[in-house]
């Protein structure tokens, strides 16, 4: 009988009142609530997956898939923001299908963002490792492989031992951020500020100079003919490479939506969180598709499906080999901060998941020092660490996107839904032509899903199968019950 009851909207905005040592400090001002977004957003994706999905599906045209990528985006953090803007409780997107949709959807919703966040999260943890390994050989120097390898790569269909023991930096990298996120919300913006700053620099500089050695004729044709399958493997390029890629780059614009997971420790939320989500969603759109025109205009789309393509386009052009050592040493500094805005974002679930008895009470315990869920950032610094020192980068990637991209089209019904049945509730953000953007987001987002491919799908199905375990063998039964809510505040 419990099964699609909905968390009360008057609890939800009791909650976000809250104040003393028991809960979290509201320390975000609008620049580093952008940072927040461009910090999880400008990771490993601008520098791997433009150039590799350029060579294996959409050629120059993956300016096109960004564009696709962006549009689908767009609709969503529109209805993020109205959704911030009215709410402003932690939990993101499964707070607010709570909300909505009853507490079923918000637990398929909070699994999906385990995929999304905790995964990601030792993901982005195991690229590092491979950057610092090159940046350090850029110096002479190298590290043992048996220490800064998974001792476990994905062949495509299992999973094979590598002879290494494990992953050390990976693990290395996701224990400093943990320690950062759990000193302080201050103390962890400061840092993610400075380094969003960095890598936003390095960005620009492989933009600024490689601009002035573009070749035209590697752009065309600006979309390569489309191929014909071989095997098992699909075709690629033509309209059809464009999507799929923009369905697999969606794996770099996912941390826009951390952005709403902020929301109980920034400042006038209200006003605050609209500008994070819309304004670090932006910023990183027009960075994606500048990055695009420069690395294939730089070297030949075709060459660029390499580990590190951006390297490998600036190889292309002796003038510019000084900068592969500086996008090194961005990249290894930079994704420091994507780690950690992940975690951010995981821990500020998990502690909603908490106090709504979805989750064992220690993932909502907050430290009165430092005002943070310690012990549940110090927990999903741990499932983290594992996956970044065990498990390769190739096994996730898509899976993170399908996640994402349930989510996200859930929030848009979401937004739907209240402007239904509380229309008289206040909202500092209204999202533009809503009857339009949202079923448009809805739409955009299941029409990626299917062009991810069906052992994508299996491996969601899987995956969602253990959560549905989870949820009637333990989480069901500890829920908490909400009383019917009251009236709405008028608008």
């Amino acid at each position: 009988m419990h099964l699609f009851a909905k968390k009360p909207i008057d609890v939800l905005l009791a909650q976000a009142s809250e104040e003393g040592e028991h809960t979290l400090k509201r320390g975000l001002g609008p620049i580093a609530v952008v940072a927040l977004g461009v910090g999880a957003v400008i990771g490993a994706g601008i520098f791997v997956l433009t150039g590799q999905q350029a060579a294996v599906n959409a050629g120059p045209a993956i300016v096109l898939s960004f564009v696709l990528a962006g549009l689908t985006c767009a609709a969503a953090a529109l209805c993020y923001a109205e959704l911030a803007s009215m709410i402003p409780v932690s939990g993101s997107a499964y707070t607010y299908s709570y909300a909505t949709m009853g507490q079923f959807v918000a637990w398929i919703i909070a699994w999906d963002l385990i995929v999304e966040y905790l995964f990601a999260a030792g993901t982005v943890a195991a690229g590092w490792s491979g950057y610092l390994r090159n940046f350090v050989e850029g110096f002479g120097y190298s590290l043992p492989t048996e220490w800064v390898t998974a001792p476990y790569t994905f062949t495509g269909h299992e999973l094979v031992a590598t002879g290494a023991i494990l992953n050390l930096p990976a693990m290395f990298i996701v224990g400093l951020t943990a320690v950062i996120l759990i000193s302080g919300i201050t103390q962890s913006a400061l840092f993610n500020n400075l380094i969003v700053a960095l890598k936003v620099l390095v960005v620009l500089a492989v933009i600024g100079f490689g601009f002035a050695y573009v070749t035209p004729e590697y752009w065309t044709p600006f979309i390569p003919e489309r191929t014909a399958p071989i095997g098992d493997e699909p075709g690629r390029y033509g309209v059809q490479g464009i999507v799929t890629a923009a369905g697999v780059i969606f794996f770099a614009y996912i941390g826009f939506e951390a952005v709403s997971t902020a929301a109980q420790e920034a400042r006038n939320p209200q006003k605050t969180m609209p500008i994070g989500i819309l304004g670090s969603l932006a910023i990183c759109t027009v960075l994606y598709i500048l990055m695009a025109l420069v690395i294939t205009g730089l070297a030949h789309y075709s060459t660029l499906n390499s580990p590190a393509p951006v390297a490998v386009a600036l190889q292309n052009v002796p003038a510019l080999h000084w900068l592969r050592q500086v996008v090194n040493a961005g990249v290894v500094i930079g994704l420091g901060s994507t780690i950690l805005t992940l975690l951010y974002g995981q821990s500020r679930i998990f502690y909603a998941m908490a106090r709504d008895g979805l989750l064992p009470a220690a993932f909502g315990r907050i430290n009165p020092k430092t005002r943070t869920p310690a012990v549940g950032t110090a927990i999903t610094a741990v499932a983290a660490g594992l996956m970044g020192g065990l498990f390769p980068i190739g096994i996730l990637g898509e899976l993170v996107s399908v996640g994402t991209l349930l989510a996200f089209a859930v929030i848009c019904g979401g937004v739907l839904w209240l402007r239904v049945r509380h229309p008289e509730m206040k909202r500092s953000f209204r999202t533009p032509f809503v009857w339009f953007t949202a079923p448009l987001g809805i739409a955009a987002c299941l029409y990626l899903v299917a062009n991810l491919g069906w052992p994508t799908l299996m491996r969601l199905f899987i995956w969602m199968a253990i959560g549905l375990a989870v949820y009637f063998g333990w989480a069901y039964w500890h829920a908490r019950r909400f009383e019917a809510a009251r009236a709405a505040p008028a608008e």
